[in-house]
């Protein structure tokens, strides 16, 4: 099978081609620094050609609202015309967990319009809603500080290793489209202001968390469930100590 990996050199791209080129299938890692740029729509024709999956792994640069919502909606276009065009049998698209109780964040309504561009495309879908990632913990901290003090919702996150992730969307591409949903997550449900407090000990941050049910998430106010999955997600099997231990974050910080 021919499959194409937009943003196939990133975290989970590159995890995820990786146990696609195990399985024995033909995949092209595709990146603007490949020659394959998305929003230009520059050498999209050329890697498409005889494609029959793409997966759809790639982030917007920026996280500013109208940068976000400007890099789905054009790069959507130029993949479902560039995927028509090439009669792509399935799109597999990476997206996140509560999405749609999401909308008052810029960031969120990127990802929502991009959902809706692949629902209408006509190319037979599948959409990957994932939890956090681990990996990102340190981008939470980062959205969320405030002087040394860092503010964060009491609402729950059932977060999930970039292992399991790139797994499963490796799996889901190879299967008939469901045009639809599935969901991801990990093992275990942490308050989120909990979990960042954990990860700030274990990489040796001295900085406190702040436990406020009123803290924005990247401009949206939390309730308790709206990071959580329903009940028939698929659950990864790395919890956040072992995740810890094969990161070396641990190690990292006592040496």
């Amino acid at each position: 099978m021919k499959i194409l990996v937009i943003g196939g050199t990133g975290l989970i791209g590159s995890k995820t081609v990786a146990h696609l080129r195990e399985h024995g299938h033909e995949v092209n890692a595709a990146s603007p620094a490949s020659g394959v740029n998305t929003i230009t729509g520059e050498g999209l024709d050329a890697a498409m050609a005889g494609t029959d999956v793409v997966i759809d792994v790639a982030n917007s640069p920026s996280f500013e609202d109208k940068a976000v919502l400007e890099f789905f909606e054009t790069s959507g276009r130029n993949l479902f015309a560039a995927e028509r065009k090439a009669g792509v049998k399935h799109h597999v698209a990476l997206s996140v967990v509560g999405t749609d109780r999401l909308a008052a964040s810029g960031y969120f309504r990127g990802k929502i319009a991009q959902e809706k561009l692949i629902r209408e495309s006509g190319v037979p879908y599948t959409i990957v809603h994932s939890t956090q990632f681990f990996e990102f913990l340190n981008g939470i901290v980062k959205a969320s500080a405030n002087g040394e003090a860092i503010h964060l919702s009491t609402a729950s996150i059932q977060p999930i290793a970039s292992d399991d992730v790139a797994r499963v969307v490796a799996k889901v591409s190879v299967s008939t489209p469901v045009n639809g949903i599935v969901e991801i997550a990990g093992p275990d449900t942490f308050p989120l202001s909990g979990l960042v407090q954990k990860f700030l000990k274990v990489i040796g941050d001295p900085r406190d968390v702040v436990a406020d049910e009123h803290a924005l998430y990247f401009g949206a106010e939390l309730q308790q469930d709206t990071l959580l999955p329903g009940s028939n997600a698929h659950l990864g099997t790395l919890s956040f100590p072992t995740w810890v231990e094969q990161s070396g974050l641990a190690k990292a910080e006592a040496a």
